[in-house]
């Protein structure tokens, strides 16, 4: 017959080489588990994202931007941004052109932000049919930033938006943006 002291020192000999065994378990499975993550490719392990169809362009285009002079430099004159800009073959009257450039330095401390709004004139051919007509825009630059200071010489970006905006109840509304244009500019 067995000791009641024994049993006991036996039950909990047994319960402690479980709990081993447990704790072997679990830092076998964390091991694995290290071990696929760092050699499968997470690329196998991510979702795949669906692929989209690319968005078509839309009807409102800058076709052309010519930024003379290049390279810039300060006190030689403005910096002339010229958007030639193509409006969808339907526009109505009503809308605005707008037009807008955003000038950066490379720590964006020195900005500037220039706008041009005016209505949209709509050209007819000699049948009725109306074209799609092209607007000249030009945005000048006088070599200045947000405070008014002189920018200094540097590499800067620039961005060139243009949007269709109608007159509704709350005021202006967006109705059809382009795609921008981006680039560097360099000011000595």
């Amino acid at each position: 017959m067995h000791h009641p002291f024994h049993m006991k020192v036996g039950v909990l000999l047994l319960m402690r080489s479980r709990q081993q065994r447990g704790k072997r378990l679990t830092l076998g499975l964390l091991c694995l588990y290290g071990f696929l993550v760092g050699v499968l490719p997470s690329e196998s392990l991510a979702k795949e994202k669906p692929s989209r169809a690319p968005r078509p362009e839309p009807e409102l285009k800058i076709v052309n931007l010519d930024i003379t002079p290049t390279p810039y430099t300060q006190g030689d004159g403005p910096l002339q941004f010229s958007v030639t800009v193509q409006l969808p073959r339907n526009i109505d009257r009503a809308m605005i052109l707008e037009v807008t450039s955003l000038i950066s330095s490379p720590s964006k401390t020195s900005l500037r932000f220039l706008t041009h709004r005016q209505p949209v004139e709509i050209v007819s051919t000699k049948n009725g049919e109306q074209e799609r007509p092209k607007v000249l825009v030009e945005l000048v630059w006088d070599g200045q930033d947000h405070r008014k200071q002189v920018a200094g010489a540097g590499t800067y970006a620039y961005e060139v938006r243009t949007k269709l905006l109608v007159n509704g109840d709350k005021g202006l509304r967006t109705m059809m943006v382009a795609w921008p244009k981006r680039g560097m500019i360099e000011v000595n």
